[in-house]
C-alpha cells in the first residue's frame, strides 16, 4: 500500500523559531537541515515542513503555507492520478529527491515528495512525536466535496477541515489533539506564545504572525 502523508509546507523567515514553536506543540523534527533552511517535523499523524523564505526558489513569502504531501511511491501515484483523469500529473528529479506535481480541484497545483533513504546530507532524527497530535490543515477557497474525493483518490488518510469556500485557495496550519487543552495552553503560555482557550480549541499566533488552531 502506497503511504501518502499530508505535509503542509510553511515558508518562514525564522526556521529556528518556528521549529521551537512546533516542538512546543508536540511535533518532533525528523529530517533536520536547519542551517540549510529546511526541517520537517512529524506528529502522531501527519507532518509539517519548514522552508526558509530567504532560500525559496518558488517565491515563498514568510507565513505562506502550501499543501504538500509525502509518498512512498510517486510513480504509482502518478499512474493512479492519470487513470482518474488528472493528465497533468508529472514527476521529475530535484536536488533533494523526486517530486510529483498535479493540479487538484479548482486547478490548485501541489507537490508530492517521494520518501527516500538518501537524505542528501540532511540529518535524520529518531523522532518520538506526541501520538495524541494530528496535523489537520484547514483549506479555504476549496470545494469540500471535490477535495474530499481528491484526497481519497490520493490515498491521504489524515483529516482536513474546511473554511469559507469563496475566495482564493489558502491553507491554515491546524492541529487536533487528545491531550487536555488546558495542559497544552499552560505549556504554550509558559514558553511565551500568545494563545487563548475558547471552548474546544486553542487559538495561537505563531512566530510568523499567522493564526493556528488546535482542536480538542
Amino acid at each position: 500500500m502506497n503511504d501518502v502523508v499530508i505535509r503542509p509546507l510553511r515558508f518562514t523567515a525564522d526556521v529556528k523559531a518556528m521549529r521551537a514553536f512546533l516542538e512546543t506543540l508536540g511535533l518532533q523534527a525528523r529530517v533536520d537541515g536547519e542551517d540549510r533552511g529546511w526541517v520537517d517535523l512529524v506528529a502522531g499523524s501527519g507532518m509539517v515542513a519548514l522552508h526558509s523564505s530567504q532560500t525559496s526558489s518558488t517565491g515563498g513569502q514568510p507565513g505562506d503555507t502550501r499543501l504538500t504531501f509525502e509518498s512512498d511511491d510517486i510513480d504509482e501515484l502518478k499512474d493512479r492520478l492519470i487513470e482518474a483523469g488528472y493528465e497533468d500529473a508529472t514527476t521529475w528529479d530535484e536536488a533533494y529527491g523526486r517530486v510529483l506535481s498535479v493540479g487538484g480541484p479548482g486547478g490548485t497545483v501541489f507537490w508530492v515528495d517521494e520518501r527516500s533513504e538518501d537524505l542528501y546530507g540532511y540529518k535524520l532524527h529518531e523522532s518520538e512525536p506526541d501520538l495524541r497530535l494530528t496535523v489537520a490543515p484547514q483549506l479555504s477557497g476549496a470545494n469540500q466535496a471535490d477535495w474530499l474525493r481528491f484526497l481519497d483518490l490520493v490515498g491521504c488518510r489524515q483529516p482536513v477541515t474546511f473554511g469559507p469556500a469563496d475566495g482564493e485557495f489558502a491553507v491554515r496550519l491546524d492541529l487536533r489533539t487528545t491531550e487536555p487543552l488546558t495542559e497544552m495552553l499552560d505549556r504554550l503560555t509558559a514558553a511565551g506564545y500568545s494563545a487563548e482557550l475558547s471552548g474546544t480549541r486553542i487559538a495561537i499566533i505563531d512566530p510568523d504572525g499567522q493564526p493556528i488552531r488546535v482542536h480538542g
